[in-house]
């Protein structure tokens, strides 16, 4: 039933619009309507019937009575959480856009963005759990650290964020202090109210404990409520009511604590903003960033987009429209490092390695060795980075050219010699590695490609004569998903780096966000080339990001650092890329990559949305889209405003994925493009009840699923 969300007009019965967790792709998007003896407000938990569960809602709004014949089989609510205070029209607001814009049902993204645990609590459970939570506001924030005296850059930041709405854009080199003021900032919200509240994002959860270790220590740790997918059911629930009930003055949290209620949010940060992890890749899939930006608007709460490498899309933003830009933040600079003076003071030395010059299968230059050995003699740390685990990508036979295929997935296993598997990053496949080759017998099978475990090894090796100053033999380690796979090897994987326990660390891009490692004064990229030249628009802007975000955790502590560096090892030294890099030149980059999308009409010019199509074959999942595609063409003449819409968006021909076979299933897409957001928006809409009748039609019973995906990340 459509609702209608006008006043209630029935007497004795309350007839609710109640926000059900409907199935994914179900045709049923809006609130079902319900009925109650008692009244009840906007956003109130309750549970419902839905088939032969019973399941928890959200009270949307009330509406009028039905018809008589569909009041009479109208269900009852079972329940509400009474004790729980109502989630408010600002959080309803944000959640009705989050489905509107991407595409999903609202019931579908108001369950989600809710504690898993909630679903399972009755009113006396719950009741118990706030009974025992502090009262809101009991631990009121104080600074109880020591002053940290401000640099000139940090205190005109502030002093502008004070006085202007913003959004405000927080471009600031690695090391320059931003997290300092993000944390003033902070203070300063909280000044405004007793109840007021901060958010802060971050995009790893691997991140969120060391700055909630700061926060804490500025704040007090009972101020502070952090959510995130690693959390258990209980400890994400515990987070959510802080937040909730106001006893949480500061939340820190990834991607997923967006969506939280927050009720007396004053000030939104969200620190690394150009990172890929924001967008949510699976369900509703959103981006965390643009989400911050509506919340702080329809909230009142100021936002701070942080980095050192800003998105394109937040760069363009930011500029004045004077200069080509779009004005709608305000840019601040902060491009000195803490402690340092001058442009550029305090940043590693970038150095470029042709490797075109090495000997043919060289994995680390003898001039890079070298720089290694002296800074390990030193008591210094080095860090090398390398994007792919494991020993290599491939296994191969070179009699027959067999290669270690998925035989579920259009993508090779890779292979892990620590424990002598093929592994499918993909589908999860792991087997042993064949003693011979399964398809000749050739007992004589090579790799292809290096990962981060071959690094690891022969680094291992290339430092076997070298002595840390005590004389003590060179301590290696190794970070990515592999080697920080059980519950508590990443927090002491880098709790041993901070303390001096390790003098080499070999990892992937974990190693890169983030992390304030104040004794590495050398950082190495091993392999960055493979980016250089992907048919992705966004890699390059993806891979500069990295290469100065890992630069970045060079010469962070100013005692030590006067001498960091930063050396890339790559077959294209003169590539604009690594010279704007060498020269730390982030503006130049953006200014080239923007000219470039604006010529090829790429984002932040242009607006793209994906269609996507899983099924058994290939072809059944092209034709589903190609069908779409036809039958959204024939609308225009049942309906002017779409037909208008329809004229300005441009369907590309439905094409396989690059990873075309995840786990047996065949993947396509279709992209669509338009200069104009809200046309895209009214085209994407109608598509939706063509999408379910197509998914229904008997030629089209071979669709596992669908999906649509706005601005999306990568193509």
């Amino acid at each position: 039933m459509k609702v209608d969300c006008g006043p209630d007009a029935a007497a004795q019965t309350h007839w609710l619009a109640v926000a059900v967790p409907t199935p994914a792709h179900s045709s049923v998007a809006e609130p079902l309507t319900y009925r109650s003896a008692q009244p009840l407000p906007p956003g109130t938990l309750v549970r419902v019937p839905l088939g032969r569960r019973e399941v928890l809602g959200v009270v949307w709004c009330a509406q009028p009575p039905p018809p008589a014949a569909l009041a009479e089989r109208t269900r009852a609510i079972a329940g509400a959480l009474a004790d729980v205070p109502a989630l408010d029209a600002a959080w309803r607001a944000l959640v009705a856009f989050t489905a509107r814009y991407y595409q999903r049902a609202l019931g579908e993204v108001a369950l989600a963005a809710l504690p898993p645990q909630l679903r399972t609590l009755d009113a006396v459970q719950m009741a118990r759990r706030l009974k025992r939570a502090p009262a809101a506001g009991a631990d009121a924030p104080a600074h109880q650290s020591k002053t940290i005296a401000l640099t000139a850059e940090q205190t005109l930041a502030l002093a502008e964020i004070d006085q202007n709405p913003g959004p405000f854009l927080l471009f600031g080199a690695t090391g320059s202090g931003k997290t300092e003021v993000y944390m003033h900032a902070a203070q300063a919200a909280l000044a405004q109210g007793a109840a007021a509240q901060v958010l802060v994002l971050v995009p790893e959860i691997n991140l969120t404990p060391q700055l909630q270790a700061r926060f804490a220590e500025r704040f007090g740790a009972a101020a502070i409520a952090c959510l995130h997918s690693g959390l258990t059911p209980a400890q994400r629930l515990k987070a959510w009511l802080a937040a909730h009930t106001g006893q949480a003055r500061i939340v820190l949290g990834t991607r997923v604590a967006v969506l939280a209620s927050i009720p007396h949010l004053a000030l939104i940060v969200v620190d690394e903003e150009h990172d890929a992890s924001y967008k949510q890749q699976e369900g509703a899939r959103y981006s965390a960033r643009d989400l911050a930006l509506y919340r702080g608007h329809i909230s009142g709460a100021k936002v701070i987009l942080g980095s050192a490498t800003p998105s394109l899309e937040s760069w363009h933003a930011s500029a004045p429209v004077a200069e080509g830009g779009a004005g709608r933040y305000q840019r601040l600079a902060m491009t000195h490092r803490v402690g340092a003076a001058g442009e550029h003071a305090g940043l590693p030395r970038v150095l470029r390695v042709d490797m075109g010059r090495q000997p043919k299968g060289t994995l680390i230059a003898p001039p890079l060795l070298a720089a290694i050995t002296e800074r390990v003699a030193r008591g210094e740390q080095a860090l090398l980075l390398l994007n792919r685990r494991g020993w290599a990508p491939v296994l191969h036979c070179a009699d027959c050219g067999w290669k270690s295929e998925c035989p579920h997935c259009s993508a090779y296993r890779v292979f892990h010699k620590i424990d002598r598997t093929l592994r499918c990053h993909h589908c999860g496949l792991t087997e042993r590695v064949p003693r011979a080759c399964p398809a000749c017998g050739n007992l004589d099978i090579g790799t292809q490609g290096r990962g981060t475990e071959q690094l690891e090894e022969h680094i291992t090796e290339l430092l076997a004569g070298v002595q840390r100053p005590g004389g003590e033999a060179v301590r290696i380690a190794r970070i990515d998903a592999d080697s920080t796979r059980g519950k508590g090897r990443l927090e002491g994987a880098l709790a041993a780096v901070h303390a001096g326990d390790v003098d080499v660390l070999v990892g992937t891009q974990m190693i890169a966000k983030g992390h304030d490692f104040r004794r590495v004064t050398l950082v190495a990229a091993i392999n960055p080339d493979a980016a250089l030249f992907s048919s992705d628009f966004r890699a390059p802007e993806r891979l500069f990001a990295l290469l100065m975000q890992s630069a970045g955790r060079a010469g962070r502590d100013a005692a030590v650092g006067a001498d960091s560096q930063m050396w890339v090892q790559t077959q294209h030294p003169q590539h604009p890329l690594f010279v704007a890099l060498k020269a730390h030149d982030y503006p130049g980059f953006a200014a080239r990559q923007l000219a470039e999308r604006q010529q090829a009409g790429f984002p932040p010019f242009t607006h793209l949305a994906l269609l996507r199509a899983e099924a058994r074959s290939q072809d059944a999942a092209q034709a589903f889209l190609t069908a779409l595609a036809a039958q959204a063409a024939a609308l225009p003449a049942q309906d002017a405003a779409h037909a208008e819409a329809l004229a300005q968006v441009r369907w590309y021909p439905a094409v396989p994925l690059a990873v075309q076979r995840v786990a047996g299933i065949e993947r396509a897409q279709m992209l669509l493009e338009s200069p104009h957001r809200p046309a895209l928006q009214r085209v994407l809409a109608a598509c939706q009840p063509l999408l379910h009748a197509l998914r229904a039609a008997p030629a089209h019973r071979a669709i596992v699923r669908w999906a649509v995906d706005v601005d999306p990340q990568s193509l």
